[in-house]
């Protein structure tokens, strides 16, 4: 899972309240002549199999997720589902582009009325390998954006009466307070951030710390990533996606170098930290400073498998729908440490997930009698490079785009406790809240609200590549509802994040638990069964921000 920072989640004795509504959708599930029961051995296997140390931590493009994604093919294959993947294979080969930044060639000055200020690298500024070009330059005036956002159902517009047309856009880092969580999320992404800077005719584009940034992920952390590559997929004609090369260079400015920026502006640095405060927007306007910013990076193309499989319907019209469950089979390689153990196994971050999903498939692979529609199963690449496997596929679908009806998620399952409700991520934005909830009924399971609703987890793993393409998704987790009360879920929860999550200790020496495991794997099989047979493909709710943003 992409560095996901939780912030007072662990509240000892936390309660959920279970979601109990009824399904409107009219679900008919098939006729099942044999209970259908998850085996833990199974799955403890896939999972003793995907965190080895041979595997490497099973990096995007490296021999060990190559690896990984034949032994999951092969699984799936030997459960007589059919091959999605590319040329009737169960792989589907996703190019990228991997852009190593040369750390000695960072070159960022200030030119200001009093003279010129050079910027030391990495201390006042931090700036990532550009996959557009290997030299990066840009001069220019700098103009102030504010937040950079442009929210037109919040009433938000930073570039309101502003000129940015071949200048250097500065903007603050993240989003007004008041905005709501998940789709503040989606406004304040740096995605759409370079968008409405590139669109407004901007050359060049540097973020500014914020207070909140510093008590989030201050920018001393932020050093630990300076040597990670920048790696993006390639469109048919070579060209990486999601990018935008009129924005020449970026750089991130820790507050030091921020406060060069506003000394003889309109407004100092601290003004408009006080704005922030009090949840005010500062508007824009232009910076007495020009920069001259250059770099370079060196370019390599990789390429990297997702693994998908059918598991086809029976229904004659609804086996064109597939309702697809994702999970993300790499993770971040090899550590940068003079540590002995090096390799990031990533058990619980994601062979758990990945495991779950081939137990899921077997369970359905075993049905007397198939669903009505489709299930695709897909094990996708690159998530921890920032979900750009899930893009990939998600924007180069093995199935028709329209046909992809509601996706499952799973990533990083806590499975060191047993359960007795489970979490759906973005259930309240479609009809899936009522699927889930009940599926989960079938199995004594409980629909928990999102307990950590300003994280906004909805938009922060794969399920949410499929968002952005109008599929109604979910990210489905065990809740913190432990089924023994001398257990604290919440507690078991924080002690991976804060011991082993994107750490050598993710290994399989962790204390899972089988029926944990097993549980999950059953209720994700309810679901999926739930999903196939109901009578109408789900849908978003009337009016839901997501649903009228992607929906083709």
């Amino acid at each position: 899972m992409r560095q996901i920072m939780y912030l007072g989640m662990l509240s000892a004795g936390l309660m959920l309240a279970g979601c109990q509504s009824a399904n409107q959708n009219a679900i008919q599930d098939a006729p099942v002549k044999q209970s259908v029961h998850a085996d833990a051995e199974r799955i403890k296997s896939h999972l003793r199999f995907l965190s080895d140390d041979l595997l490497e931590g099973r990096d995007t493009g490296s021999r060990g997720h190559e690896i990984a994604s034949l032994y999951i093919a092969s699984e799936l294959e030997g459960y007589g589902l059919k091959p999605a993947g590319d040329d009737g294979s169960f792989l589907q080969r996703a190019p990228f582009r991997q852009a190593t930044l040369d750390q000695a060639s960072p070159s960022f000055v200030l030119e200001t009325a009093k003279g010129t200020v050079e910027l030391a690298y990495p201390k006042q500024y931090i700036t990532s390998a550009n996959p557009v070009s290997e030299l990066a330059s840009v001069k220019g005036q700098l103009v102030f954006a504010g937040y950079g956002i442009i929210a037109p159902e919040l009433e938000h517009d930073d570039y309101a009466d502003l000129d940015v047309k071949g200048k250097v856009v500065v903007v603050l880092s993240g989003k007004p307070a008041s905005f709501p969580s998940e789709e503040g999320a989606h406004f304040g992404s740096t995605n759409e951030k370079k968008r409405h800077a590139a669109e407004h005719g901007a050359i060049g584009y540097v973020t500014i710390t914020t207070p909140t940034a510093e008590k989030v992920r201050p920018y001393q952390n932020l050093l630990n990533y300076i040597h990670t590559p920048t790696v993006r997929w390639l469109d048919k004609s070579g060209q990486p996606a999601n990018v935008y090369p009129s924005l020449k260079n970026s750089a991130y400015l820790s507050k030091e170098a921020a406060e060069l920026l506003f000394a003889n502006a309109d407004m100092n640095l601290e003004q408009i930290y006080q704005l922030l405060e009090e949840d005010e927007s500062p508007k824009g306007f232009s910076l007495p400073v020009s920069i001259d910013f250059s770099k370079r990076s060196a370019h390599k193309t990789i390429s990297s498998p997702n693994v998908a499989a059918i598991l086809e319907g029976s229904d004659p019209t609804l086996k064109n729908e597939y309702i697809v469950y994702s999970a993300h089979s790499d993770h971040i390689g090899i550590a940068k440490t003079v540590k002995k153990d090096k390799i990031n196994n990533g058990a619980m971050d994601n062979a758990t997930g990945t495991s779950v999903l081939l137990e899921t498939a077997r369970l359905f692979s075993q049905l007397p009698e198939r669903p009505k529609r489709s299930i695709l199963f897909v094990a996708v690449t690159a998530e921890e490079k920032g979900l750009l496997g899930s893009d990939y596929f998600a924007q180069n679908p093995t199935v028709a785009k329209d046909a992809m009806v509601a996706n499952v998620n799973l990533d990083m399952p806590i499975l060191t406790y047993e359960f007795n409700d489970v979490i759906a991520f973005g259930a309240d934005h479609s009809d899936l809240k009522e699927s889930v909830s009940l599926a989960a009924q079938k199995i004594g399971l409980t629909l928990s609200p999102d307990p950590w609703p300003e994280q906004a987890l909805f938009t922060r793993s794969d399920h949410y590549s499929f968002v952005k393409q109008g599929v109604p998704s979910v990210f489905l987790v065990p809740g913190l509802q432990s089924a023994d009360p001398a257990v604290d879920g919440s507690k078991k929860f924080g002690e991976f994040l804060a011991t082993n999550y994107h750490k050598p200790g993710d290994d399989f020496n962790q204390p899972f638990n089988w029926k944990a495991a097993t549980k999950f794997a059953e209720v994700n099989y309810h679901i999926g069964l739930t999903l196939a047979n109901q009578a109408k493909r789900s849908s978003w709710n009337e009016g839901d921000f997501f649903g009228d943003t992607f929906s083709k």
